[in-house]
């Protein structure tokens, strides 16, 4: 639940790749902040239950078995993943549950350009995930910015731009728009 009023961002650089048959959605978005702030964003527990839709039961700063907990539905859902890549502050690879996650970040300016790589279980779902992850990484800005406002996932992301955040990255995307699933 935000704690102070929340509207989207503009939309961020978004991509969809094919490789080997399978679909990736790459996301970029740039902080005004040093990698080594960043990277503890994507790594710490404490941090990532400020902005994602999951936190973890250790440091995602270092290769090994981690457990996810989800945090975007009513029910607290325990997902096994791997970090395989933890080159910090450059490079971040990690599965949750089937889908893998890849965090790269490079000095850009005084800040980070941060490019996730989200290897998608289906090309339709790409415009659901660019709007997911928009929000989030929204929240992460403000964690960083040192004003944060609460994670912003599951059912309240329908309440602060998640719908059009789907139908505008569909568009750019190319990809019809869907809707997720309702009920548990």
């Amino acid at each position: 639940m935000t704690t102070r009023p929340y509207h989207p961002s503009p939309l961020q650089h978004v991509e969809l790749v094919e490789e080997g048959g399978r679909w990736s959605l790459v996301f970029t978005r740039d902080f005004p902040h040093d990698r080594e702030t960043v990277w503890a964003a994507l790594t710490e527990p404490d941090e990532l239950r400020e902005w994602a839709p999951y936190t973890a039961d250790r440091s995602l700063g270092a290769t090994g078995p981690v457990t996810l907990v989800m945090s975007d539905g009513p029910h607290r859902q325990e997902l096994p993943g791997e970090v395989g890549i933890a080159d910090r502050p450059e490079l971040l690879e990690f599965t949750w549950g089937t889908d893998v996650l890849r965090w790269e970040l490079t000095e850009y300016g005084a800040g980070t350009r941060l490019r996730l790589t989200h290897h998608l279980p289906d090309r339709a779902v790409a415009g659901m995930m660019a709007a997911g992850w928009h929000l989030c990484l929204d929240v992460a800005a403000t964690l960083l910015d040192g004003t944060p406002i609460g994670p912003i996932v599951g059912a309240a992301a329908m309440d602060h731009g998640w719908p059009e955040l789907n139908e505008q990255y569909s568009r750019r995307l190319g990809v019809e728009t869907r809707q997720p699933p309702l009920g548990p």
